[in-house]
């Protein structure tokens, strides 16, 4: 009985002291640098534990000492400042029709992205990972980055997702299906993550926005298609089978057109980015994909206009559903349509808002994503770096 008391007692004493150095980094983090004696006061910790727990943090080459501080009396504090340059890590997108790689260091600061168009006709898994494996390697030569210091590569995919077992379950817009990426970590030779890019971005939108301090929100990423990553409590909501937050799939038109997942009427082919663009090309007869000239034309051109409502009409359905379903503290739209929100965002809180009896919109916010369409990169990046952030996966 007193040799179990003991064992307990050894691993409580680890796990506090492991979550003490995760709450230290994650504090210095948002402050670049401390003093010890600050990072006691903030943390609730003495100053000793914090001391060891510094010095661990130094010797792990997350941090290190940069000189003193001013002092009104007796020693004068040491300051503990935290090095951007500590690990790296890549973030990968995949979509259907590029692929975009940035280089990510310890501060998720972007060092450096590249991107590289898919044909319409997509090419095979395989020639795909070996042309972002290619990438990686010039990115890491270029900047001369030892391979010790790089974490691993975080793959931002468009549909259902094991993280667990790093397995694409299903990627209709991608046409793939049972992709298993344990494969390619030989080939890389680096940890390989794997998330759907909704749930990476809500990831991102949670613990990178120094400005957010709801904890229970839903992300809607507005792309080629729809989807939504939903957090509870500061954890990522994914459901029993990993199918949570697949609402560009619910039915918004009634034998409405035919999805690539073989539905019909889905949210995604009425509001999506594509779709948008889609009606824009087909209404004004052009092939230009710039939301920026479509959205330039609502101001001016009746047309225009009435495509940007109808548009509303169909976002808006999708989000009362959403609230409906979820019942968030607040909504967040990312991708590239949230640089456009001055165009649409009044109208659709009206639509969301004050068109139903059912909540009104003191409940919930709506806002636009500030990371835009660098928020599942970004989530997919620090989710190779959650174990030293954090001490628990925050998935459930």
């Amino acid at each position: 009985m007193g040799d179990s008391l003991k064992k307990f007692k050894v691993i409580d004493q680890e796990m506090i002291k492991q979550i003490n150095k995760k709450n230290i980094i994650q504090l210095l983090y948002k402050k670049s640098q401390i003093t010890k004696q600050e990072i006691s006061k903030e943390l609730h910790i003495s100053i000793p534990t914090v001391i060891s727990d510094v010095n661990e943090l130094i010797k792990e080459g997350y941090l290190d000492e940069a000189g003193v501080a001013e002092s009104t009396g007796g020693r004068k504090p040491i300051i503990v400042r935290f090095l951007p340059d500590a690990r790296y890590s890549f973030g990968v997108c995949i979509t259907p029709s590029k692929i975009r790689i940035v280089l990510i260091n310890f501060k998720l600061e972007i060092i450096k992205e590249e991107e590289f168009k898919l044909s319409k006709k997509l090419e095979s898994i395989d020639i795909i990972m070996n042309k972002i494996k290619q990438c990686i390697d010039e990115l890491v030569d270029r900047f001369k980055i030892p391979k010790d210091k790089i974490i691993g590569v975080g793959f931002s995919l468009p549909g259902t997702v094991n993280e667990e077992k790093l397995l694409l379950v299903n990627a209709p817009n991608l046409k793939l299906y049972n992709i298993d990426f344990r494969k390619y970590e030989k080939l890389y030779n680096y940890k390989l993550f794997i998330e759907n890019e909704a749930n990476a971005a809500a990831y991102a939108e949670t613990f990178l926005n120094p400005d957010k301090v709801r904890k229970n929100l839903v992300f809607v990423s507005i792309t080629e298609g729809i989807g939504a990553g939903i957090m509870i409590n500061d954890n990522l909501y994914k459901g029993n089978n990993k199918h949570a937050g697949e609402f560009g799939h619910m039915t918004i038109v009634k034998d409405g057109e035919l999805c690539n997942c073989g539905k019909k009427g889905c949210w995604e082919l009425y509001a999506s980015e594509k779709a948008l663009i889609s009606k824009y090309n087909e209404e004004f007869n052009v092939e230009d994909k710039n939301l920026k000239e479509f959205f330039r034309l609502t101001k001016t051109d009746g047309k225009a206009k009435e495509i940007l409502y109808n548009y509303i009409d169909y976002l808006a359905e999708g989000i009362k559903n959403i609230i409906l379903i979820t019942d968030p503290e607040e909504i967040i739209i990312g991708g590239k349509i949230a640089y456009y929100e001055e165009y649409f965002k009044e109208n659709l809180i009206m639509k969301i808002f004050e068109e139903n009896s059912l909540y009104i919109k003191g409940e919930c916010t709506l806002s636009f994503s500030k990371l835009k369409e660098n928020a599942s990169i970004l989530g997919v990046a620090l989710m190779t770096m959650q174990e030293i952030f954090f001490i628990s996966k925050k998935i459930i």
